[in-house]
């Protein structure tokens, strides 16, 4: 049986000091890209970040991370992913229980 490959690989050409590095994330798209930006830029230490999805057919995207008085981006990146899984939870309780609260509209569409 082969080993399942890191889930985040740093991509050739980072810093040293990882403060500007590119990482490469496997099995993820623009939905995690764009959220993970948003998360990164609201942090004041990060300079630049941007993600791209190199081809539609590979299942992986690259973020860019630049840092402010070579600070570790990938701190950052991790610091990041903690704050959106956070905010992802927070969502996911909140509409549970607006759910089991039974205060929502409700609209049923004729056909």
């Amino acid at each position: 049986m082969s080993e399942a490959p890191p889930k985040i690989q740093i991509l050739k050409g980072a810093e040293a000091d990882l403060s500007a590095a590119t990482y490469q994330i496997f099995d993820e798209s623009h939905t995690i890209g764009n959220a993970l930006r948003w998360m990164l830029m609201k942090n004041p230490k990060v300079s630049f970040c941007g993600y791209s999805a190199p081809h539609p057919s590979e299942n992986h995207i690259h973020v860019r991370i630049q840092m402010y008085d070579n600070l570790s981006s990938l701190e950052a990146l991790l610091t990041a992913l903690s704050n959106l899984d956070e905010l992802c939870e927070t969502v996911e309780v909140t509409y549970n229980a607006s759910l089991a609260k039974d205060s929502f509209e409700r609209w049923d569409e004729k056909t």
